[in-house]
């Protein structure tokens, strides 16, 4: 079973990460390119534990439907996706979180097994682990920016509270 891993280090707090990585909106938004849309079960808002969500998209130019669940949750630390029904045979796509220090690490493990033995072996070397990283890539970079984003946000608003005076009555 190929997996593929990818580390990411946000300068954002822990659950701020945690949650943008079970936004279905914050994934719609960001996959949009690919034609992701949510169709069926949760289609907005934050997945938890037991939920399940079917999205389609275009992959290699043709319409795809992939149903996944989340199987394992620990917020903000640790989340588990499995798929369901889908094009692959299996996979599974986990999520870890750990603040070292004033950052955030994500680690973004991904194992995937296609079907049609051999030839999904080789489909595996030859397309799919390269095209799946680069997926993998592409989102780990969004929820970067969009994580530090809004923590850079946070911090403008509390600095701007701090310069002001504070007039008090004696």
């Amino acid at each position: 079973m190929p997996q593929l891993e990818v580390k990411t280090v946000i300068h954002s707090d822990l659950k701020t990460c945690f949650d943008l990585s079970r936004n279905i909106d914050f994934r719609k938004e960001t996959l949009m390119h690919k034609g992701e849309m949510p169709i069926d079960g949760i289609t907005s808002g934050y997945l938890h534990k037991g939920d399940w969500v079917s999205w389609e998209a275009i992959h290699f130019g043709f319409v795809q439907h992939i149903t996944s669940k989340i199987t394992d949750y620990n917020r903000p630390c640790y989340l588990l996706d499995e798929m369901v029904s889908g094009p692959l045979k299996s996979y599974r796509y986990e999520h870890v979180f750990k603040e070292e220090g004033p950052v955030t690490v994500m680690t973004c493990k991904f194992y995937f097994e296609s079907p049609y033995g051999i030839i999904g072996k080789l489909a595996n070397v030859l397309i799919l682990k390269k095209y799946i990283k680069r997926l993998l890539l592409t989102r780990a970079e969004d929820l970067k920016k969009y994580a530090e984003k809004k923590t850079a946000n946070k911090l403008k608003e509390k600095r701007k509270w701090a310069k002001k005076p504070i007039f008090q009555e004696l």
